[in-house]
């Protein structure tokens, strides 16, 4: 295949400049969740549309009621239609104090067992991975001139928040993405040394409750003991949410299938131990249900937590006040058939059934996206027997537990699966400080892309 050999050695060669190409994208602090960064995004969606049109593909920036989306295509009469979807925003960077280095100004570091990594915020997540497809395509047309494959890419400014506006533009663009599969690189490997494909995505459901209690914050020594304290309420009620590992909303668990006992039979042969897995962040034993393997608890079963709560006095020193009020940023992560509309509403009376006198409860619901199942396999095998041949081992065949909002609105607007093909670690440490991405991963993931190109065009 000297064709392919072409486009690898092409990619390797250009490896030291393609890494102070992603330092520039990654100085731009694209934080979609903070509006003063607004500029920031348009800056980050500008760059990479001239990077796109370097290598020739037509570009068209489109605007939304938030960031702007970018569509770019390398058209190929005749070959089949991919889209490669990706996002250009970034979390925000809190605490700040935690970061070994400035987030936005990118460095290359070595890590304690020797591994080269690119340190910053969005080097995982997911500037560093959605780079490796577009080299990967650098490559081809450095070579050849062209493509294997006509490939159309979009690239939004709002996954870390949702992907607000995205299913909107999706509905109005069907003819601009139309295609016959979709690829995405955000996602892990299974581990340091072996690829995966991730078949399923849980689903994502976020909002804030508040309790409110007092009319005011009121003197412990004058109303203790007889006043409703708000942050003990909502402490009560959050304990009531999960017991020993299950979700206690009625009829939570009714909606989702059981797992076939040859997926089963797959993630047990996986290995995945829970002093190992939990071991790499100081913890020892999983709090999910007794009777399900680790795998499960992470990949297809539902889960809830708290993610921030606040209430009474936050400041220095001590203040002996009852609080009254408090909330707390909750989410559920949900797996297939349940619908977050029906869960919110489900856990909304479940909280108001619980509620002490003298207390009233509001509720924000935020964000929410349905789980995915990958469901038409045909190009599983070829994309698979690409990464074998870059990674020398079979790629493992995994659910994941995080949440692309846009995935399964993908598949219900345009009725196409998407492949998760991703070259992350779990110690890349993306939404926290010092987040980075592995040199190799970097590497070996774009020349995956060239393969699985190369690949889905042969067959």
């Amino acid at each position: 295949m000297p064709v392919l050999d072409d486009a690898l050695h092409a990619l390797e060669r250009r490896v030291p400049v393609s890494l102070t190409s992603l330092s520039e994208w990654l100085r731009i602090p694209s934080i979609s969740t903070d509006p003063a960064a607004a500029a920031a995004c348009r800056s980050a969606a500008s760059w990479i549309t001239r990077e796109l049109r370097d290598i020739g593909f037509s570009c068209s920036f489109h605007e939304t009621p938030g960031n702007p989306v970018v569509v770019a295509r390398r058209e190929k009469p005749g070959a089949r239609r991919i889209l490669f979807y990706g996002h250009y925003d970034v979390q925000p960077v809190d605490p700040l104090p935690l970061w070994e280095s400035d987030p936005f100004e990118p460095v290359i570091v070595t890590l304690e067992d020797g591994r080269a990594a690119i340190r910053a915020r969005g080097a995982a997540d997911d500037k560093g991975q959605f780079m490796t497809f577009v080299e990967a395509c650098r490559a081809w047309i450095d070579t050849t001139g062209t493509l294997p494959l006509d490939v159309t890419v979009l690239i939004e400014g709002a996954e870390e928040i949702g992907s607000r506006f995205l299913p909107e533009f999706v509905e109005r663009n069907r003819d601009l993405l139309d295609c016959d599969l979709i690829l995405a690189c955000d996602t892990n490997m299974w581990d340091r040394d072996t690829p995966a494909i991730t078949r399923s995505l849980r689903g994502l459901l976020q909002g804030e409750m508040i309790v409110r209690c007092a009319d005011r914050d009121l003197h412990s020594g004058l109303f203790g003991g007889a006043a409703q304290n708000a942050v003990h309420v909502l402490c009560q009620l959050i304990s009531k949410v999960q017991v020993d590992g299950r979700i206690a909303l009625p009829n939570f668990y009714d909606a989702i299938e059981e797992p076939s006992q040859d997926l089963r039979a797959a993630w047990s042969r996986l290995g995945l131990d829970e002093a190992v897995f939990l071991g790499k962040v100081g913890l020892t034993r999983s709090i999910g249900e007794a009777d399900r393997m680790l795998a499960e608890h992470i990949q297809s079963r539902p889960s809830f937590d708290v993610n921030g709560i606040s209430g009474g006095y936050q400041g220095e020193g001590g203040k002996t006040v009852i609080a009254a009020e408090a909330s707390a940023k909750v989410s559920f992560r949900l797996v297939a058939n349940q619908d977050p509309e029906h869960v919110w509403a489900s856990f909304e009376r479940f909280m108001r059934a619980q509620m002490p006198v003298d207390c009233s409860l509001e509720f924000v619901r935020q964000n929410a996206s349905r789980s995915f199942v990958l469901t038409e396999a045909a190009d599983l095998t070829a994309v698979a027997s690409a990464l074998a041949a870059e990674w020398g081992r079979d790629p493992a065949i995994i659910g994941s537990g995080v949440s692309i909002p846009i995935i399964s609105e993908f598949k219900r607007i345009l009725g196409v699966d998407t492949l998760l093909i991703g070259f992350g670690q779990e110690d890349d440490r993306i939404h926290a400080p010092n987040e980075k991405y592995d040199v190799r991963s970097y590497r070996k993931g774009a020349a995956s892309w060239v393969r699985i190109l190369h690949e889905l065009s042969s067959r």
